[in-house]
């Protein structure tokens, strides 16, 4: 017989942390969008884009379970010879702390779309494949698709929800074998919209930013 407590504690995303852009009386009947973090950074980051996001939907900006660093970050990386890997069960862990968050919503969203820069972008992937046709899109900044397998793809390229995914030609986080594994998967699992900008590091753009607001503006117009 095994004892269930000798195992690590499931990871938990910490309510009391969220940064939301409206008051629980307020977000009744309208649209979330949730913000997901990089790896070290904080739920203040991706919320200093509210003031460039469109005012219907509410904004959720979550902290990553996992403190690393200066910030918290989302699943471990582990170095190996070829670059930084995660381990599936990791990835797994932080999806479902997700999907638990989502799920206890007090007041239920009308709709939940993604917001993700570099891990948090990871995550709002490993979202939409972990339930097809829950997510209304997912923008994707500096992100990737990580290296698990999932049984929902075939079904999440047949829903094929909207993603945006922008990245830049000088980001030295992101290894190429990540990229080139994204910019193949995401046209056979999503309704695509990519934007590659020249001499962008790891980092958003204005031009980046004019087109992630254009590409949210279309979802709620």
């Amino acid at each position: 017989m095994t004892d269930e407590s000798d195992g690590p504690p499931p990871l938990v995303v910490d309510d009391r942390a969220v940064l939301w852009s409206a008051s629980a009386a307020d977000r009744a009947g309208r649209p979330l969008i949730v913000l997901l973090h990089g790896y070290g950074s904080h739920e203040g980051d991706l919320f200093g884009l509210a003031p460039y996001l469109p005012l219907e939907p509410v904004l959720a900006s979550l902290r990553a379970p996992i403190p690393m660093g200066p910030g918290n970050a989302w699943f471990p990386l582990q170095e190996s010879a070829t670059g930084f890997t995660s381990a599936p069960a990791d990835i797994a862990a932080a999806t479902d702390a997700l999907l638990a968050w989502i799920d206890a919503l007090e007041v239920a969203p009308s709709s939940v779309g993604l917001l993700g820069f570099s891990q948090g972008g990871a995550m709002a992937i490993e979202l939409l494949r972990a339930r097809p046709g829950q997510f209304a899109y997912a923008a994707v900044l500096a992100g990737f698709v990580t290296e698990l397998t999932n049984a929902n793809d075939v079904a999440l390229a047949e829903v094929a929800p909207p993603v945006f995914w922008g990245r830049g030609t000088a980001d030295a986080v992101i290894a190429r074998d990540r990229i080139d594994r994204t910019q193949a998967w995401l046209p056979g699992h999503s309704t695509l919209t990519e934007r590659i900008y020249e001499g962008l590091g790891h980092s958003v753009s204005d031009a980046e930013l004019d087109d992630l607001t254009r590409f949210l503006r279309e979802r709620y117009a």
